[in-house]
């Protein structure tokens, strides 16, 4: 029988086993992931330092601020503020005293001997309410003349609102949103010769 001759490639390659991969000769190129460039630590530092001054810069903005603020506290206690409305034939004057608490004093009496019904006092009491305040928490010295108990009422509203608006700024806008800060100029109009009133007119006969 003459002998099978095996070739040298058959010889060089393996047959692979059952659940084995052919093992292949071909090296397989290692892609490496990119790496970013190392940051030098004397920059880190550097930005560190930065960091830091920065911060310390606004935090002693901030406390100069808040002294600032105390100083024209101090400053404003023991001081006065005038203010005076008009609404009709009324005429108030106000009067504020930083930095002390009492009451509302209107012509040497307080607001329930003043103006006794609720309705009054309510108007005088809404700018408080508007800043979130109680009316303790201020102490004012009124004087009203001229014009009725309603017309006196809402002066003093937008006297003690104008006194706030001056105390602190920031008051200002609840104040002007809740129209407390305008003057109402509306007057009754005079009556006329020949009429009833300003426009009313006789009935009108036709014998």
């Amino acid at each position: 029988m003459p002998q099978k001759t095996i070739s040298k490639k058959k010889m060089l390659t393996k047959t692979p086993k059952k659940n084995e991969k052919p093992v292949s000769r071909v090296k397989e190129k290692i892609i490496k992931p990119a790496t970013k460039p190392a940051v030098k630590p004397k920059k880190q530092l550097e930005k560190k330092k930065e960091e830091k001054k920065e911060i310390e810069k606004q935090q002693e903005e901030k406390k100069d601020i808040v002294v600032e603020k105390e100083k024209k506290e101090e400053k404003k206690k023991g001081e006065v503020i005038w203010t005076s409305a008009k609404r009709k034939t009324a005429e108030v004057r106000a009067k504020l005293f930083v930095g002390q608490k009492g009451n509302i004093i209107i012509n040497k009496k307080q607001i329930k001997e003043y103006f006794p019904t609720l309705e009054l006092q309510t108007i005088i009491n809404q700018p408080f309410k508007a800043i979130e305040k109680k009316e303790g928490d201020f102490n004012f010295v009124i004087e009203a003349r001229g014009g009725g108990m309603v017309g006196q009422a809402e002066a003093i509203r937008r006297a003690i609102s104008l006194a706030l608006s001056y105390l602190d700024p920031t008051w200002r806008t609840p104040l002007k949103k809740a129209g407390f800060l305008t003057s109402d100029s509306r007057i009754k109009e005079r009556k006329k010769p020949g009429l009833k009133r300003a426009r009313r007119a006789p009935q009108w006969q036709k014998r």
